[in-house]
């Protein structure tokens, strides 16, 4: 019994070492968006990355998202004297659709992952920019 376990125990040591040893690790480099519609990522002058060789995450891209939310609304001053326009608060409730612009733009800086054997790039995030608004607290 105690032979049989260390035989299973061995070949899963062999295959887990054969399995790293014939590995290729995947790339991390940094591009930029030298293009968008249609999206092309530079890695240096002589090599562009069209996109149909980039796959996007939600880092990268426009997408919409479902935020359930639940607050009152804000007074607003105005309305000229007119009742139906006078300040006022309600409900905000419930299920909302929100669109995420988050498309990368020419002049981001793109982490990528470049997958093993070098097709395809996955553009995981911008880094940052001081020039956009991101803070670093």
């Amino acid at each position: 019994m105690n032979n049989d376990y260390n035989k299973i125990l061995n070949l899963f040591k062999e295959i887990a070492t054969n399995t790293i040893d014939s590995a290729v690790p995947v790339s991390i480099l940094i591009g930029s968006v030298t293009q968008v519609n249609p999206l092309v990522i530079s890695l240096g002058a002589n090599l562009p990355i069209p996109e149909e060789r980039i796959v996007l995450t939600k880092n990268t891209c426009e997408w919409t998202m479902e935020m359930s939310v639940d607050h009152i609304t804000e007074n607003r001053s105005g309305g000229g004297g007119y009742a139906e326009f006078a300040s006022h608060n309600h409900e905000y409730k419930g299920r909302k659709k929100y669109l995420v612009h988050n498309q990368l733009q020419v002049g981001d800086k793109v982490l990528l992952i470049q997958e093993t054997g070098g097709q395809r790039y996955i553009a995981l995030d911008r880094l940052y920019n001081p020039n956009v608004g991101c803070t670093t607290k």
